[in-house]
């Protein structure tokens, strides 16, 4: 087996020993408010905070799924959100509630042995605080441990505060987003989405 093979057949307590970055807690550097982070399985993470997250997912990407050539499909994103080699990682606050997640799978793409992001999500009190850079440099550190070459992510165009963020972390196009299409008449219509990466090793 590979060690895309071989890590995600780990149980979690042995993954999170081998490969992840000590989750300390983040402080918000304004309300000093606190909050855990935790890494969840698709099979350990608890029906509530699952619910959670789907309902955070919604809140702020519904309408550019909608504005985009996916659609948005309830119950096919619930589906996804179960896939047996997806992990999350939960930021709660002190009564437990989820306030952000990013949700990512160790996999191949293109032949290449990657951590690609599915999701990240945050509440809008903690965005612009730095957490969604603290939990993709936890993503991407693991990744590194595992020995992945590259991080990849999927975001929509209209997602421009997203692209921007994204960039700043030093991802780039990937040479496998599509490209504008040229249709008959030639007319050119453009994708409603890109795919970003950022070499890890």
């Amino acid at each position: 087996m590979g060690i895309i093979e071989t890590t995600n057949a780990l149980p979690l307590p042995t993954f999170v020993t081998q490969h992840t970055p000590l989750l300390s807690p983040f402080t918000h550097p304004i309300t000093n408010t606190t909050y855990a982070l935790t890494l969840e399985t698709a099979s350990s993470i608890t029906p509530a905070a699952l619910d959670a997250c789907f309902t955070l997912l919604s809140a702020t990407s519904k309408a550019d799924y909608e504005a985009s050539s996916v659609g948005w499909r309830p119950g096919e994103k619930r589906r996804e959100m179960r896939l047996p080699d997806l992990k999350y990682l939960l930021v709660a606050d002190r009564q437990g509630r989820v306030m952000a997640f990013t949700s990512f799978m160790l996999t191949y793409e293109d032949g290449h042995e990657v951590v690609y992001v599915y999701e990240i999500h945050l509440l809008p009190e903690l965005r612009g605080c730095g957490l969604g850079s603290v939990m993709m440099d936890v993503v991407e550190r693991l990744g590194r441990s595992v020995g992945v070459s590259k991080a990849m992510l999927t975001v929509f165009l209209a997602n421009e505060a997203g692209v921007r963020f994204y960039e700043r972390m030093g991802y780039i196009e990937d040479d496998y987003s599509p490209g504008p299409k040229v249709l008959r008449g030639g007319k050119v219509k453009m994708p409603s989405y890109i795919i970003l990466s950022k070499g890890l090793t």
